[in-house]
């Protein structure tokens, strides 16, 4: 009988520790290999340019590159290209974006070695791969039991406005977000004022206030 050829996987994560511990995990599958692996988002873009893997497991937070940003790259360099995000923040606020910008999976880093086979697997057999209360979610937003009222005024925020939210809670001022994102100063200022308005947020003062304890709140979960 002929060997079944074992899928691809490529890791991109900033942890060394991480990848090596994903690339174990993995290796210890009979149907599955470990293709290649990067630490950041220009890397990653090339390598998987090159070795075509079967999927990709992302990080979310990387060092050069929002992970949602990634995902529609390398849905440009490998169209339909299997993703799964693995990260730490909470998947609330991060799935459905991830899904939305070509994923097809969101689990947590605390999740054992079992559910991630199982979410492998999942997405490599052509179906989504989140938890109960995401799939409960996005059938509710098919459905129109879920609509834009229901949402929370930051998960209104458009992908790029979330990214410039982020930063802002991080300290970073204005040009350092525009050089980070290689957008001019103009287009960081107008997210800004965007993202006051869908936050009903009066002044520059109240947005940084807003962001430095969000992301105070996302580094306690």
């Amino acid at each position: 009988m002929p060997t079944k050829k074992k899928k691809r996987v490529f890791i991109v994560d900033d942890h060394p520790m991480m990848r090596q511990g994903l690339a174990q995990l993995i290796g210890d599958e009979v149907d599955l290999e470990i293709c290649g692996e990067a630490g950041d988002a220009g890397a990653a873009l090339d390598a998987v340019g090159k070795l075509k893997p079967d999927l990709v497991l992302a990080d979310i937070t990387l060092p050069d590159k929002n992970g949602i940003e990634l995902i529609k790259d390398l849905q440009a360099v490998q169209p339909g290209l299997a993703i799964i995000v693995i990260s730490m923040h909470d998947e609330s606020l991060y799935a459905e974006r991830v899904l939305r910008a070509g994923a097809r999976g969101y689990i947590m880093k605390q999740e054992g070695g079992k559910k991630m086979m199982q979410a492998i697997r999942e997405v490599l057999n052509g179906r989504i791969s989140v938890s109960e209360k995401i799939s409960a979610r996005i059938l509710e937003i098919f459905s129109g039991k879920r609509t834009e009222a229901d949402r929370s005024p930051i998960e209104r925020l458009t992908d790029r406005e979330f990214e410039v939210f982020q930063q802002l809670g991080s300290g970073k001022s204005t040009r350092d977000i525009a050089q980070q994102l290689h957008v001019s100063v103009k287009t960081v200022e107008v997210h800004r004022t965007n993202i006051k308005e869908k936050l009903g947020l009066k002044t520059a003062a109240e947005l940084i206030s807003y962001s430095a304890r969000w992301a105070q709140t996302e580094d306690t979960k």
